[in-house]
């Protein structure tokens, strides 16, 4: 029974788990930011480069 319970004790003072956590939300905070840049500008750059293209072939 103490081994159960330190081992309990153990895990609850163990962070390696959280950092983790830590590092799977700090990804998906990336990748969210990343796809809102992009998503903008790439539009803008999909917009500009078809200016180009338009004033090449005329």
């Amino acid at each position: 029974m103490e081994n159960i319970i330190k081992g309990l004790k153990d895990f609850a003072r163990d962070e390696e788990g959280l950092t983790v956590v830590e590092y799977v939300i700090g990804a998906a905070l990336l990748v969210a930011g990343l796809t809102a840049i992009f998503t903008t500008l790439g539009s803008q750059l999909d917009s500009k480069l078809n200016d180009v293209i338009q004033g090449i072939s005329t």
